[in-house]
């Protein structure tokens, strides 16, 4: 079983998110950044899926040279391999993320290295692009199962599921195929100090794919407005009580 992983270098969502002057950009100066959860738990996946039967795991990003940070989290999980598609930092669209994906998904091919499966996160955390692992897998005419939440591999085939009313559709694809995963599907493990230091000697391979130019124009930025927060004071000492029960009981919270 070879595994790829594809991973999206994205801004922790816990960060209070800025915009630059010119609406064009978020601010980057003072986040941190992190993998998009939904590739979090593809990582996770090809880990468990490579440790039960066996292969290698290869971990993908496209991004700047920093996103190198998220590939060596990857590397400490226990994926054993790790690709960086080197940018200048600008935003790729959908299209040309999995164009350049498909190229070197090919070349790798080329040289003797094919996958089995392909795992995405079913959509980025930052721009929610849903498109990315539904056009690799069109560009490589392989199968493609998107929004799973479990996954089995069985005599060549790839179980895959998906919730649905309550219930649960079930796919079986065979392999090759591309399958896009929902957070839920596995709980992530944290990296070990050994992992991490092991992370840090092993190498980065790197590829600079040409620049396409995005097909989708973007106009600008806009950050939705912040919900408005306020408190209230409802008194000082033993004069306040009774105006906090009054409070409790107007929020359903006593009687």
């Amino acid at each position: 079983m070879n595994v790829l992983a594809c991973v999206k270098r994205v801004p922790a969502t816990a960060s209070r998110i800025a915009l630059t002057p010119d609406e064009q950009e978020i601010d980057t100066r003072f986040l941190a950044f992190t993998v998009s959860p939904h590739e979090e738990c593809a990582v996770e996946e090809a880990v468990r899926l490579t440790e039960a039967d066996g292969g290698t795991s290869t971990v993908l990003t496209l991004g700047p040279d920093a996103a190198v940070e998220q590939l060596q989290d990857a590397l400490a999980l226990g994926i054993g391999r790790a690709v960086l598609l080197e940018t200048d930092g600008r935003e790729w669209d959908p299209a040309a993320t999995a164009g350049a994906i498909v190229e070197a998904v090919r070349a790798d091919a080329a040289a003797g290295r094919e996958y089995d499966l392909l795992l995405f996160g079913n959509e980025a955390a930052d721009t929610g692009d849903y498109q990315v692992g539904i056009r690799v897998a069109r560009a490589l005419g392989l199968p493609c199962v998107t929004g799973v939440k479990a996954l089995e591999i069985e005599d060549r085939t790839a179980i895959a599921r998906r919730e649905l009313h309550g219930g649960w559709e079930v796919f079986e694809v065979p392999l090759p195929a591309v399958v896009t995963v929902k957070e839920g599907i596995n709980l992530p493990r944290y990296p070990s100090i050994p992992g991490r230091i092991r992370a840090k000697k092993q190498p980065i391979e790197r590829i600079t794919p040409d620049w396409p130019g995005n097909s989708l124009v973007k106009v600008r930025l806009k950050l939705p407005a912040e919900e408005e927060k306020h408190a209230e004071i409802l008194g000082h000492g033993p004069e306040a009580a009774a105006r906090v029960a009054n409070v409790l009981t107007e929020l359903g919270l006593a009687r």
